[in-house]
C-alpha cells in the first residue's frame, strides 16, 4: 500500500529569491522584464487558466503589461529548474501576486467560474501552482490585516516587494506572521484512530484534533495539552510528521502522531462540549464502512495526509469533504 509523500500544499518547489526584495527599483525592473508573469487574486480567489481540451488545470499567468492597476503587489519568487512547466514557463520566471478590486477583476476576466478559491483549486492544480496560490493567499491575507501599526495605530505602507510594511509614523518594519498550530493523529494500543466533530461543522463531519500553540509553549507540550483539553485523555509518544501552510488566514499546520498514554483508557475520551461535540474511535475497517455516515477531511488538508499515512493508502473519495 502506498504512503503519501508529503502534504499537498507543501510539495511546491520555488526559488523565493529573497535578495530581490531589497532592490529599490524592483517594481520597475519586474514590469520591464519580458519573462515576468503575474497571478491575479480577487477576494481570496485566483484566476485560473482556461482549460482547453487535453490541457491540465493551472493558474493564469498574465504579462505585467496586461495586468491593470492593483491594490497590492507582492513578489513571490522564481520558478525552478525542476519545475516541469506544463504551461511553458521556463526556469527562472519571476512571478508576482497582484490583488484586484471587483471592477479590475471583472475587466481581467468577467467569467466568475475562472476565479477559484484555494480549497477548490488545489486538488486539481499541480504542485507548483498550488504552492504559488498558497503563498499568494497567505501574503494577501496578512496585508489585509496589517494596514495599521500595532504599536501606535498609524497607517503602514508596503515595502520590500510586498514582504514588509513600514509604519508611517515611527518607521518600524512589520513582517508577515504565521500562527503555528498542531494537528494530531491520536491512536490507541489497538491502532484505532481518534476523530472528532467540531462545533462549527455540519453534523457528521470528523477530522483530527488540532489547536494553536500558546506563547511560551513547545510543540510537543501543545499536542499533549490540546488532546487533554478537547478529548480529556492523556497522550504520550508524540512524534512529528510534517508541516503544511494553511492560509485561512495565516496558519502553519504542524502534523504529529501521539498514542494514548499507558494507564489512560481510550474509552474515557470525552469531548469538551465547546469546540468538540463528538469523539469516535475507528479501526481501518470501521472507517471504510462509514462511507454513508461521516465525512472526512478533504484532499488539500494535512489531516487527510496524516489519515492516509495511518490508513495505508488513499481514502475513498466518498469519505472526503473538501473544505479542510
Amino acid at each position: 500500500m502506498r504512503e503519501p509523500t508529503a502534504p499537498p500544499l507543501a510539495r511546491a518547489a520555488l526559488d523565493r529569491d529573497g535578495d530581490a526584495r531589497a532592490v529599490d527599483d524592483f517594481a520597475e525592473r519586474f514590469d520591464a522584464d519580458p519573462a515576468a508573469r503575474v497571478i491575479a487574486v480577487h477576494r481570496d480567489r485566483a484566476l485560473l487558466a482556461e482549460v482547453i481540451e487535453g490541457s491540465a488545470p493551472g493558474l493564469q499567468f498574465l504579462r505585467p503589461s496586461d495586468a491593470p492597476a492593483s491594490t497590492l503587489r507582492c513578489y513571490l519568487g522564481r520558478t525552478v529548474a525542476s519545475d516541469p512547466s506544463p504551461d511553458g514557463l521556463p526556469p527562472g520566471t519571476p512571478i508576482e501576486l497582484r490583488v484586484y478590486d471587483a471592477d479590475a477583476a471583472a475587466a481581467i476576466e468577467p467569467e466568475g467560474a475562472r476565479w477559484s478559491g484555494l480549497r477548490a483549486a488545489a486538488p486539481v492544480l499541480g504542485d507548483r501552482d498550488a504552492g504559488l496560490f498558497t503563498e499568494a493567499l497567505a501574503l494577501a491575507n496578512w496585508h489585509a490585516g496589517a494596514r495599521f501599526c500595532p504599536r501606535c495605530g498609524a497607517t503602514t505602507n508596503v515595502v520590500q516587494a510586498g514582504w514588509a510594511r513600514r509604519c508611517d509614523r515611527e518607521g518600524n518594519l512589520l513582517f508577515p506572521r504565521t500562527d503555528p498550530a498542531v494537528i494530531v493523529l491520536v491512536t490507541d494500543d489497538d491502532d484505532r484512530v481518534l476523530l472528532g466533530s467540531n462545533a462549527l461543522w455540519e453534523q457528521n463531519r470528523f477530522s483530527l484534533l488540532a489547536g494553536f500553540v500558546e506563547p511560551g509553549e513547545s510543540l510537543e507540550a501543545a499536542v499533549v495539552r490540546e488532546i487533554a483539553e478537547e478529548a480529556g485523555v492523556r497522550v504520550d509518544r508524540v512524534a512529528y510528521g510534517a508541516s503544511q501552510p494553511w492560509p485561512f488566514p495565516a496558519s502553519l499546520m504542524l502534523g504529529f502522531t501521539a498514542r494514548v498514554a499507558e494507564g489512560a483508557m481510550p474509552s474515557s475520551v470525552k469531548p469538551d462540549g465547546v469546540e468538540i461535540l463528538q469523539l469516535r474511535w475507528f479501526t481501518r475497517a470501521e472507517l471504510a464502512d462509514s462511507t454513508a455516515d461521516i465525512a472526512l477531511p478533504g484532499g488539500t488538508s494535512i489531516a487527510r495526509w496524516l489519515l492516509e499515512r495511518w490508513y495505508g493508502g488513499p481514502i475513498p473519495e466518498s469519505l472526503a469533504w473538501t473544505t479542510s
